[in-house]
């Protein structure tokens, strides 16, 4: 069996007519096997999709053939079987969403750092180091002594640069994300809050993980993925950590080994947040998982609720966008 591409990309861009570009997307997608999500936003293209080697190079070309996309970047990594079972192309107000109004990496950004470059300007004594990615993210993985901002929500982050970073006092900041599209929104937002240098990780940890050896690597632990493999190692290769079906969060071994952890109901983080309500849902939802693995298929989890909601969220989100480009 080939192996599967995973492709992760986003561009700050601007798109004018980011309906088109999501209808033609999607049927591009579709038709050639492409699984994952992509958000689309006037501000630009972020996503993770997965599928063939050849279709997802098909992908690749169709957006870069695309002039404002000509130079978009992406990091791959490789699993067996495709983390992805739907293809959603979703349009948002934000490709992340800081929820600060005027920040915008298209007209003012921090300096780039290749990874090559990254561990020279991290050691430098007066550069402060921050992970921008959430508390769960940082706890299976980091840089050595970044500091972790302790945020649930990416819209936290403006609160902790408020309440820990002085302008005034910090002179140099190194930010990092994921894939790039975190830190390089908060060098944006950095820069209209008067810091004066501020870096960022040019791909994110993913591109430093592909690009530098492990045997001089600053990274320690595993790095957080938004999908089935939860983690992936130094050689982007799926990681140790599974997920809590109940709250979705990063576990390890000795977290599946506590006797607050039920396969599909809970886990050290969540245990006591459920009720018992809940506990009944989940436990209905694991028996209908087990059930579609004796049947060899891989149960979609799907909560009809919650896809009507986000249909609902899409068409208003879309007649929005209508009512601004006829106004425009």
């Amino acid at each position: 069996m080939s192996q599967c591409v995973v492709a992760a990309l986003y561009k700050f861009v601007r798109i004018e007519d980011p309906e088109t570009f999501r209808n033609n997307l999607f049927a591009f997608m579709e038709e050639n096997e492409i699984r994952g999500t992509i958000l689309i936003a006037y501000e630009g293209i972020n996503g993770t999709v997965s599928g063939s080697r050849a279709h997802v190079d098909a992908f690749l070309n169709y957006l870069r053939a695309d002039s404002r996309l000509a130079d978009l970047e992406h990091k791959e990594s490789y699993t067996d079987t495709c983390p992805f079972l739907r293809t959603k192309v979703r349009l948002k107000k934000e490709i992340v969403t800081l929820g600060v109004e005027g920040v915008d990496p298209n007209e003012v950004v921090g300096t780039y750092v290749d990874p090559k470059d990254w561990n020279d300007l991290i050691s430098q004594e007066d550069v402060v180091l921050v992970d921008t990615r959430n508390d769960y993210e940082f706890q299976i993985g980091s840089f050595k002594e970044a500091l972790n901002p302790d945020t649930t929500s990416f819209r936290q982050f403006p609160d902790y640069v408020k309440t820990h970073l002085d302008p005034s006092k910090v002179k140099k900041v190194a930010m990092f994300c994921t894939g790039g599209i975190r830190c390089e929104k908060a060098t944006s937002y950095m820069k209209t809050q008067g810091f004066e240098e501020v870096y960022h990780l040019k791909g994110g940890i993913l591109k430093y993980l592909e690009e530098v050896d492990p045997a001089e690597s600053a990274w320690e632990g595993e790095c957080f993925v938004f999908d089935d493999r939860v983690s992936v190692d130094h050689s982007l290769s799926p990681g140790e950590y599974d997920l809590c079906h109940a709250c979705r969060m990063p576990i390890s071994e000795e977290d599946k080994a506590s006797e607050l952890y039920v396969l599909g109901e809970s886990c050290p983080f969540c245990h006591e947040k459920h009720s018992e309500e809940d506990r009944m849902r989940l436990r209905e939802r694991q028996r209908q998982i087990e059930l579609a693995k004796t049947r060899g298929e891989r149960h979609l989890g799907s909560n009809l609720a919650k896809i009507r909601e986000e249909r609902r969220r899409e068409k208003l989100l879309e007649k929005e966008l209508q009512r601004k480009a006829q106004e425009s």
